[in-house]
């Protein structure tokens, strides 16, 4: 830097220890250290809002860079440029004096520029008989150059997290028309279940979608509707294995029909949702105060797998699907503790934790063994853990998990409501998964 010592501002312009600061870390540059000005300028840009700058401060750090002779800023080509208000105020599009003065103020308080004022408050050069600088009086850009490293780190932080916010948006987009077209397909099929409810709900989510919105609340609102749209496909995919079952069962009944027909003997349905059977989720402990309505409705079994004993096994390799791992945690957090080594990172982790869980809640391994046959080992699991979550609304831990075991053998439980219903209880709560 051209000067070692304190320059304190010209007239009536006070001294303060942010300037103080900016100077002593403008001496601290790193020898050799040089950038490109407009590179420079462009990180700067990206970086505005946590610099704290306006736009119409940038247009005048951008004049006053005209003015810088090389293209790359170090301290061998100098770090003082000298514009008179004139000559700087055509290059900032014209702006008026005042403006300038304000806009010049605001780039010093940001600790990008330095004021190094002559004793008159001239901006000036005084040049040696080479030709060559020797002191220069105007203003300092040494500040971007010790801020070079921290300047391009914040402008990475900005661009990644406009990537990562542009990438949710497009995948709540892709999300917000499965689930319109999938509950459309639903209602034009005659599908048993409550899509007028899930309809209530998706316009719920897509009226909850803000204008101008951070990652985080971009990624809770699609974990949201991520849930839903798995709970409509587990929904359609229950009704197409229900459909094939049928056929099937049909099929060998024509066959034993023809091939015996003395014979009396019909098959039972190995699925079959009971259309007027009421879900017994009134007063459901694990239901939110803002979700027991919407967990009244006969949805299929969603991600849980039930099978009435001696039912014929579904197709092979066509199981419903288990909700993500991450979700869940969200929904549960409390079942972390419990993992190995107090943290979760895959569903052998989760498994192993309600394990835990259950000999701690007092339900029994029958029970446990019977949920797990019912819903799926995974799903057994995720259920352990809204127990867990909820346990003082709970009496009897053991005779709820039968219970729903029962439910879902019968068609008449869906675990999509109840992590919902937690989803919107913890909604402020978010722990590292793994």
């Amino acid at each position: 830097m051209e000067s070692g010592y304190v320059t304190t501002p010209f007239g009536r312009r006070p001294m303060s220890l942010g300037m103080l600061a900016s100077q002593q870390l403008a001496e601290s540059i790193e020898p050799g250290i040089r950038r490109s000005k407009w590179k420079l300028f462009r990180a700067i840009c990206e970086a505005r809002p946590a610099l704290g700058v306006t736009d119409r401060a940038l247009t005048v750090l951008d004049a006053l860079l005209t003015f810088y002779p090389n293209d790359e800023i170090s301290e061998e080509n100098g770090l003082i440029v000298f514009p008179s208000n004139a000559q700087l105020s055509l290059r900032a599009r014209g702006m008026t004096p005042a403006t300038l003065r304000r806009h010049l103020a605001v780039l010093v308080e940001a600790g990008l520029i330095l004021r190094k004022d002559s004793p008159n408050g001239k901006r000036y050069a005084r040049r040696d008989r080479e030709g060559e600088i020797g002191e220069a009086f105007g203003f300092s850009v040494a500040p971007l150059l010790a801020r070079a490293v921290e300047i391009e780190n914040l402008a990475a932080e900005v661009v990644a997290d406009r990537e990562l916010i542009r990438a949710t948006r497009e995948r709540l987009t892709v999300c917000r028309r499965d689930i319109s077209k999938l509950i459309a397909a639903a209602i034009e099929e005659a599908v048993p279940g409550d899509w007028e409810q899930m309809s209530l709900m998706f316009r719920d989510l897509i009226r909850r979608i803000p204008r101008v919105a951070g990652a985080e609340e971009l990624a809770l609102l699609l974990d949201e509707m991520g849930l839903l749209r798995d709970e409509a496909v587990n929904l359609l995919e229950r009704h197409i294995k229900l459909k094939k079952l049928d056929a099937n069962e049909s099929q060998t009944e024509r066959h034993k029909q023809n091939s015996n027909p003395n014979s009396t003997s019909e098959f039972e349905p190995g699925f079959e949702t009971k259309q007027g059977a009421k879900p017994a989720t009134d007063n459901d402990p694990l239901a939110g105060p803002q979700d027991e309505q919407r967990l009244k409705h006969p949805a299929s079994a969603g991600a849980m797998s039930g099978r009435k004993s001696g039912a014929p096994e579904p197709a092979a390799g066509h199981t419903l699907k288990s909700f993500p791992l991450g979700l869940v945690l969200h929904a549960c957090p409390q079942i972390l503790d419990y993992g190995p080594g107090g943290t979760i990172g895959n569903w052998r982790d989760l498994m192993s934790a309600a394990v835990v869980v259950r000999s701690m809640l007092g339900v029994s391994p029958s029970a446990y063994e019977e949920a797990c046959a019912g819903m799926g080992p995974e799903n057994a699991a995720t259920v352990i853990a809204c127990i867990l979550e909820r346990g003082g609304h709970i009496n009897s831990p053991g005779g709820y998990l039968r219970d729903l075991t029962r439910r879902t053998e019968r068609g008449e439980f869906a675990i999509g409501p109840m992590l919902m219903a937690l989803v919107r209880a913890n909604g402020g709560v978010r722990r590292d998964v793994g």
